[in-house]
């Protein structure tokens, strides 16, 4: 697996259990080894899942993290997923459990606390045992059965060339699909999941290639060639046969097949630094917003307008402008919304007359937008809004596309929100914060990638309320999200 460079190992405060007191420990019968493989369960059930730690009694006040049974296991601790099947570099327990620095990753404080660590040859078995997919004792691999229908959370990191695969029913990180083929972060920019569920496609800034993610078995089924870099934001066909995908290098917007993999240029370089996009409902006219300034564009066969989203002489270079960010149309193709990175506003307007309908004032640097199909709301992430006094950073604004108005400001315990994802069939939503700067909640742990690990909030669409309060900790800078089943 590819690795990147590494960083500080641990950062203060940042451990997976704490104030574990022990007893003599009790050798458990082979019987009662938990569903865990006899070695595993060996190790874990006599040595980890003891008074005082990860038993029954005592796992809340050791980060929630439950390790007498196998199911248990992968239910993990407060701060998500602490093995990850076939991800040794990104399973977090490793780290705790590693007795020796030539084996890998080391963290503090070291388990079993206030008791011997494990030999060489535990970690390894565990270590091994994970790397082959951590079966339970009749070999079932975690979260692989359901296959054709289990709900599932993808997001991408600009930070680290995986994808995170969050299991909706537990809420943890089941899987990472590693893409990229070089030694370095090609930063992947967008993902998509397809109509049927069945495909994720992630573009990149310093890949030639858009990924096939097959959803079922989370490996990557492929990839389609594009001929160029810094491939930006990825827009599906209402049907779902074609996707659009905005280039910020050559200026273009690019049409593919993703059946056959087959490509078509669009436009001839008739945009400046083109990022969000989105279309009519037959998708033969296309919406792209230029990064900077006040314009987007307008284009069909033939047909290339530019629109002043603020009536001032078009630009697209920033300055006092609003620099549209992303862009997505209402449910009934009545309406497109814009989010304004530098003045801080959604901007609506009539597809019939490209005339403006509302400007609404939102957070600092509202980015990546999400619109839910059984609400009539759509969701702005407001990267850099500022929440003082609170430690955190961000805010996401919940907005009528009915009537235009503001329903909530959601301040939670975000630290650089900047994508949004709706489960309809779990009434929930995922927001993912990048948690860049060093002002932010100190990670949990430190893995192979260089960077501040992000994470994500799990909210409920019926009442705008935080499910729970956890923190699920992902990868460096999550960046975009999407649903499997819409």
């Amino acid at each position: 697996m590819k690795r990147k460079v590494l960083y500080g190992i641990i950062l203060l405060g940042c451990c997976i259990i704490y104030a574990c007191k022990h007893k003599p420990i009790e050798i458990a019968p082979t019987d009662e080894y938990g569903n865990f493989p006899g070695d595993i369960g060996k190790i874990f059930v006599n040595k980890c899942a003891t008074a005082g730690c990860h038993n029954a009694a005592s796992y809340v006040n050791s980060s929630g993290l439950l390790l007498d049974t196998w199911d248990h296991l992968f239910n993990g601790g407060n701060s998500g997923a602490v093995v990850v099947p076939y991800s040794i570099d990104y399973s977090s327990l490793l780290y705790f459990i590693n007795p020796d620095s030539s084996l890998g990753i080391m963290a503090e404080p070291r388990m079993p606390l206030n008791a011997s660590p494990l030999t060489k040859e535990e970690y390894i078995t565990i270590r091994d045992w994970i790397a082959k997919g951590a079966p339970d004792k009749n070999g079932n691999i975690p979260f692989a059965d359901k296959a054709d229908t289990r709900q599932k959370i993808y997001a991408i990191h600009q930070g680290c060339d995986e994808v995170a695969v969050i299991d909706v029913e537990s809420n943890v990180v089941m899987r990472y699909v590693q893409i990229g083929i070089k030694p370095y972060p090609e930063s992947a920019t967008y993902i998509r999941v397809d109509k049927e569920g069945r495909y994720a496609y992630v573009s990149m800034w310093y890949d030639q290639r858009i990924y096939k993610i097959e959803t079922r078995t989370d490996k990557v089924a492929g990839s389609i060639e594009m001929g160029d870099l810094f491939w930006n934001v990825l827009h599906f066909s209402s049907n779902g046969q074609k996707i659009v995908a905005t280039n910020g290098d050559n200026f273009d917007l690019l049409q593919i097949n993703p059946t056959t993999s087959q490509i078509q240029k669009l436009t001839n370089n008739d945009f400046i630094n083109p990022h969000g996009v989105t279309s009519n409902i037959s998708f033969d006219t296309f919406y792209v917003t230029s990064l900077f300034g006040n314009t987007i564009y307008k284009f069909a066969s033939g047909y290339n307008k530019k629109i002043s989203i603020d009536k001032l002489p078009l630009t697209t270079s920033t300055g006092a402008t609003p620099d549209p960010y992303d862009i997505m149309m209402s449910p009934d193709y009545s309406k497109y919304f814009i989010s304004c990175a530098k003045s801080n506003e959604m901007r609506v307007f009539d597809t019939q007359t490209d005339s403006i309908r509302k400007v609404i004032p939102v957070g600092t640097a509202p980015q990546a937008m999400a619109v839910s199909k059984s609400k009539p709301y759509i969701f702005v992430a407001c990267m850099e809004d500022n929440t003082v006094g609170t430690g955190f950073r961000g805010s996401v604004y919940v907005i009528n596309y009915n009537t235009l108005e503001v329903v909530k400001k959601i301040q939670g315990k975000f630290f650089q929100p900047h994508s949004i994802t709706i489960d309809e069939q779990n009434n929930t939503f995922y927001i993912f914060s990048r948690n860049q700067n060093y002002d932010g909640p100190a990670p949990h742990h430190q893995g192979p990638c260089s960077g501040r690990n992000g994470f994500y909030s799990i909210y409920n669409l019926n009442t705008l309320e935080p499910v729970n309060n956890k923190r699920y900790e992902v990868l460096v800078d999550p960046y975009i999200c999407d649903t499997r089943f819409k």
